[in-house]
């Protein structure tokens, strides 16, 4: 393995998944202490969007933690974390409305959304098996075996791609929705797309890592075949 060329591409994406990491709980914390005119909640804007969208169905529940907030299409549940439920700030409402932006997407069939859904099963066995597979490859020095725990991992990197358009459309609609309501007054809104678009670099320092990971397996294997050729 040409270590410096692998230090030269995973040294950077380090550092910006550090950033990213940093950036979102700093940026969430900053407009979190600031509350929005309206007085609403991250219930009230989650509740708004879905009511606007003809989502009466979608429940929304509390769960504990921090920035844990998700929405579950098994059981159409959006659940808000405590830093977001009850909260009146600029990002709590922000990141209740991206929630719900993921239910309308489950809503309305939005295309990514479906193909990440069909894919998480294979995509939870290979986060599980991947590099147990290919690393029983490389110990029996079987290149099929190898492969097949590379491209295991290959889906992963493929999942981290599925999510970004997803994880962007969902923000997107937020703001329309937050803008349209007119929920958050102008500069509230910028708080709120600050804190959304912070997130999303996390996902795309995930892409990255998988990627890098990747690559890394990559050479990995290559070096193992070339060795197994020249003996």
């Amino acid at each position: 393995m040409d270590y410096s060329f692998y230090l030269v591409i995973f040294l950077p994406v380090l550092v910006f998944s550090i950033w990213a990491q940093f950036r979102v709980q700093s940026t969430f914390q900053k407009y979190n202490k600031i509350t929005n005119t309206r007085g609403l909640t991250g219930y009230d804007a989650a509740r708004l969007i879905l009511d606007r969208n003809g989502l009466y169905g979608v429940q929304i529940e509390h769960i504990s933690g921090s920035l844990t907030d998700h929405y579950d299409p098994k059981t159409n549940v959006i659940r808000l974390s405590d830093s977001v439920y009850s909260t009146n700030s600029i990002a709590s409402v922000g990141v209740a409305a991206h929630e719900a932006g993921h239910a309308v997407q489950y809503a309305e069939g939005y295309g990514p959304i479906k193909l990440r859904a069909s894919i998480v099963g294979v995509t939870q066995f290979a986060s599980q098996w991947s590099i147990y597979i290919l690393l029983l490859g490389l110990l029996i020095s079987n290149g099929l075996v190898a492969s097949i725990g590379f491209w295991l991992y290959a889906v992963i990197a493929f999942f981290q791609l599925v999510t970004l358009p997803v994880e962007f459309n969902a923000s997107n609609r937020a703001m329309h929705a937050l803008e349209e309501s007119g929920s958050l007054a102008g500069n509230e809104i910028s708080g709120a797309r600050s804190v959304l678009s912070a997130a999303a670099m996390t996902y795309v320092a995930a892409l990255l890592s998988a990627l890098v990971q990747l690559l890394r397996l990559w050479i990995i294997i290559s070096g193992n075949n070339s060795r197994r050729r020249r003996n």
